[in-house]
């Protein structure tokens, strides 16, 4: 299996719903793994929003990019800006991804409101992991 990590900052949201997505899509094609420049806890709103799509990201955890150092990833997807400029370089020939995705985690409203933007870029990350599975899963 190839093996694929998707970065962003904090590895509580984007890249955790994206390594979620890539597992339960095409676990069978692909090795699917997220990390964070700043990693800090996976957000419960994203846990709760994958959830509801019949994915369980539960026992996921926020993970620091350095835990791959030496590590070889065909694929890198970085999900974020701050990721992308602080991207490091990584063992052998890598296919370098860009989705910029904003962080529903920054928003701050009512809970609904919440929700509403977690589930939105839910569905964002879950289209662009099904067009990867398309171009990379040959």
């Amino acid at each position: 299996m190839r093996k694929v990590l998707f970065l962003c900052i904090g590895n509580s949201c984007r890249s955790q719903m994206a390594e979620g997505w890539l597992r339960h899509l095409a676990g069978d094609r692909f090795e699917a793994h997220s990390a964070g420049v700043m990693p800090c806890y996976v957000n419960e709103d994203a846990i709760r929003v994958m959830s509801e799509v019949g994915i369980d990201i539960s026992q996921q955890r926020s993970k620091h990019v350095s835990e791959y150092d030496g590590q070889h990833f065909p694929f890198v997807i970085t999900v974020c800006d701050p990721a992308r400029t602080s991207c490091p370089v990584f063992a052998g020939e890598t296919h370098r991804e860009h989705w910029p995705v904003e962080d529903p985690g920054m928003f701050n409203g009512p809970d609904e409101h919440r929700l509403a933007v977690f589930r939105e870029t839910r569905d964002e990350i879950g289209e662009r992991v099904r067009g990867f599975i398309e171009r990379a899963g040959r």
